[in-house]
């Protein structure tokens, strides 16, 4: 076969078995099975080898250019942009951002070969552990994941920061903003912001932090108190809501959320770089405005069930749930003592005796209140007891 085309594996195997049936040791019909075609194939196959020998088994396109092939000047353009602009992007983001700004449409797999014979990625095989993927659920607001990332999100000159995720598990709808630590008004500040716009959800999935959910036993003075099963502060306002909280045992138990992680510290991270952002209030305002319409266009699926989960908020004044919430007890002369504060119970219709335990809230903007019965008292802080100074505060 010296001075032909180089056949593959598949042809080799069809020159002997055609060698064969020239032969007269095999029909076509043993053939045709052998190498799992029609028979009308088989006669068109063992005539072209009759006719040109090896070779006319060879197809017909080995050895010639793609019609589809990239010109070398367009590769060169496509690695001029990479290396300037988007070195280090994965090569799904680079050729959406190749198509969005610079009008070049090329396939994943073609910047990535691209990029790949230049030498500047090298192959790689990733091993994974197998697990087992759980089924979304059906409807839009009955499940929503939601998590913190902390990360270095403006770049290695940056302070850390959280981006607190939402992510509905039906439909991959999402939610998101910057805080500077994932904390407890973290949580409800994004659990506002998701009401606010699609409803009460069903429940929320997230970790057992407790910032968000409580697992150890009463303090003696929590059982002085009554508590015999202690909430946070996310904890309580979930129970006004009627939200049920699931707790995940693993960082694989919050999949989507999880995955969703690793895409923003992917494409985020890029796209803030790309728009020069590097405070946590001009990120929030890109989440909203670039970020998140175009990640939800893309990502969005169709819930198996039409019908939402989510309650509708109504009139329900949502600063009166989501708040901090401490247990306290009335003093001698109806004053409630907190945080090294003196708050004196005003007299009205509803007036709790000493040693009765009061709710003092304190909303997230720091607005105070005392709580007996759910019913709010009015009070007035007690500034200077020297002077017999005070402040009316509801």
């Amino acid at each position: 076969m010296s001075g032909r085309l180089q056949m593959s594996e598949k042809e080799l195997k069809r020159v002997k078995l055609f060698e064969v049936v020239k032969q007269g040791h095999k029909t076509l019909k043993d053939v045709s099975g052998q190498l799992e075609i029609s028979y009308r194939q088989t006669l068109r196959l063992n005539a072209a080898y009759r006719e040109k020998g090896d070779i006319g088994l060879i197809h017909e396109n080995c050895g010639k250019k793609s019609s589809n092939r990239l010109s070398g000047e367009l590769k060169e353009k496509i690695l001029n942009i990479y290396r300037s602009r988007y070195s280090g992007f994965g090569p799904t983001f680079v050729a959406e951002k190749l198509a969005e700004e610079y009008e070049i449409n090329i396939s994943v797999s073609s910047f990535r070969n691209i990029v790949i014979e230049s030498g500047e990625w090298k192959k790689t095989h990733n091993t994974k552990i197998y697990r087992s993927r759980r089924e979304r659920r059906s409807r839009f607001g009955e499940l929503i994941q939601f998590d913190g990332s902390s990360h270095k999100w403006f770049g290695e000159d940056h302070p850390s920061c959280c981006l607190m995720t939402m992510i509905d598990d039906a439909t991959n709808a999402r939610l998101g903003r910057f805080f500077v630590q994932e904390t407890i008004l973290a949580g409800m500040s994004i659990l506002e912001l998701w009401i606010n716009k699609y409803g009460i959800p069903e429940a929320l999935y997230g970790d057992k932090k407790n910032a968000f959910v409580l697992t150890h036993e009463p303090t003696d003075a929590e059982l002085l108190l009554g508590i015999t099963k202690p909430k946070s502060h996310f904890g309580w306002g979930l129970d006004d809501l009627g939200i049920y909280m699931i707790t995940a045992n693993s960082a694989q138990a919050k999949g989507r959320v999880e995955r969703n992680h690793g895409i923003d510290q992917d494409r985020l991270i890029k796209e803030l770089r790309l728009a020069n952002i590097t405070t946590i209030d001009d990120s929030n305002a890109f989440l909203d405005s670039y970020y998140y319409p175009k990640m939800n266009k893309k990502f969005v699926c169709k819930a198996s069930k039409t019908e939402d989960a989510h309650v509708p908020l109504g009139d329900v004044d949502l600063s009166e749930i989501l708040c901090y919430r401490y247990d306290r007890k009335v003093g001698n002369d109806y004053i409630v003592r907190f945080e090294n504060r003196l708050f004196q119970i005003l007299k009205s219709e509803f007036l709790p005796r000493s040693g009765d335990k009061v709710v003092v809230k304190v909303k997230l903007d720091g607005t105070l209140s005392i709580l007996w019965k759910n019913n709010k008292l009015p009070i007035k802080e007690i500034i200077n007891t020297k002077d017999d100074k005070s402040e009316d505060v509801a």
